[in-house]
């Protein structure tokens, strides 16, 4: 019998056949560290770039979209990543944080 499919409930538990629990578990922990290292570089990016935060939503986005630009940027220049699980990642988020909220200043001035 599948373990992944209950057919008296007619369920598929923990996202969907060939998800492992541990996966899912896993899957949900990431996304949820992902967002709060997004509002935690966004808010201090704000209050270094702005003088303030954009709210939990804006901070959160402007975080996530500056580790995306330092993921791709900083290597790209041969400065390395921080890395590290938690501290190293906020510090590479907010630092391109950073160089998305200069740039949007700069293209709000033109």
């Amino acid at each position: 019998m599948d373990k992944s499919y209950d057919e008296r409930t007619c369920a598929v538990p923990h996202g969907g056949p060939g998800v492992s629990p541990g996966e899912y578990q896993g899957w949900v922990m990431g996304f949820i560290v992902w967002l709060i290292v997004g509002a935690i570089a966004g808010w201090l990016a704000g209050m270094v770039v702005k003088g303030g935060g954009f709210g939990l939503i804006g901070d959160i986005v402007v975080g996530i979209v500056g580790s995306i630009i330092a993921g791709w940027l900083l290597p790209q220049i041969g400065f390395p990543l921080i890395g590290g699980p938690f501290i190293g990642a906020i510090i590479d988020a907010f630092i391109g944080a950073v160089i998305l909220l200069v740039i949007i200043r700069l293209v709000k001035r033109a």
